[in-house]
């Protein structure tokens, strides 16, 4: 049952990683985007890429963090950026189009097979905890997790940076009438957003597996994850994808019918209680 558990705290961890830069770009910037996934899939494609190529595994980490962050303030530069004061509607028309796009792209470059990541010696096998063998990825996964929740809290809530953005986003024309560079902040926001999303794919390959459809194959379990925690909270975002990945873990192994029902049951059991999320702001 422990053993159980702790997969599915990893695999939480996991969509924590992979979500919690969609909750930034939604909760903070206002700004739906369902392209998100297409950022972890890159992030994937291009670990798969620098490992394949003789990088060790754990330094092309950093690599992809930068590499998929830096396309997301280029992406965002060239088009999401006008869009921030445009409808929904058009906002997600653009998004699931360049989602779409990428998919159709790593369809054309990779082929439609699964691509598979070389782990190393370090990170592979099972450690003993307290009696319990647990598989050391799971242990670096939540590792990864936990130090990324906890420098994102610092980031947004105690740094000037957060300030600036929240800021930003609750009076736009008042932050930049103090000299605030809202532009500029909102592009690096969106890139450390997309980065986020490029770490979580990077990882997800070994234990989710990657092709070209990973765009679209995850968004549904990433939008769980900022809905039930609350858009723009990384910390409801953490309690959510530990819940998710908890429920989903025990129930994928002791009644698997049942598993996706009650994933999307507890969704709307949540929303009907609380329809900001668990931690969300009310609009």
């Amino acid at each position: 049952m422990i053993a159980i558990i702790m997969d599915g705290v990893a695999y939480g961890m996991l969509l924590f990683l992979s979500a919690v830069g969609l909750s930034v770009t939604l909760g903070l910037m206002r700004f739906i985007n369902l392209a998100h996934g297409a950022f972890a899939m890159g992030g994937g494609y291009l670990a798969v890429v620098l490992v394949d190529a003789g990088l060790p595994f754990l330094l092309s980490l950093p690599i992809v963090f930068l590499a998929i962050g830096a396309a997301g303030i280029a992406i965002e530069r060239a088009g999401i950026r006008h869009l921030y004061r445009r409808t929904a509607l058009e906002q997600v028309l653009f998004s699931i189009g360049l989602a779409l796009a990428l998919g159709a792209l790593a369809n054309l470059v990779f082929g439609p097979q699964q691509q598979a990541i070389q782990i190393p010696s370090l990170l592979s096998g099972r450690v003993t905890v307290l009696g319990l063998e647990i598989a050391r990825y799971r242990l670096f996964l939540i590792g990864m997790g936990a130090a990324t929740a906890i420098t994102l809290v610092c980031l947004f809530e105690y740094t000037l940076f957060g300030a600036r953005i929240r800021a930003a986003v609750d009076n736009r024309r008042a932050a930049e009438g103090i000299g605030i560079q809202v532009e500029r902040l909102f592009a690096v926001t969106f890139g450390l957003g997309a980065g986020l999303a490029g770490l979580g794919g990077a990882l997800s390959v070994e234990m989710l597996g990657l092709d070209p459809a990973f765009a679209l194959k995850y968004l549904t379990i990433l939008l769980m994850v900022v809905a039930i925690g609350g858009a723009g909270s990384i910390a409801g975002s953490l309690q959510a994808a530990l819940v998710l990945g908890t429920v989903d873990a025990l129930f994928k192994y002791f009644l698997p019918e049942a598993g996706g029902f009650v994933i999307f049951g507890l969704l709307v059991a949540v929303l009907l209680v609380r329809p900001s999320g668990l931690r969300g702001r009310a609009a």
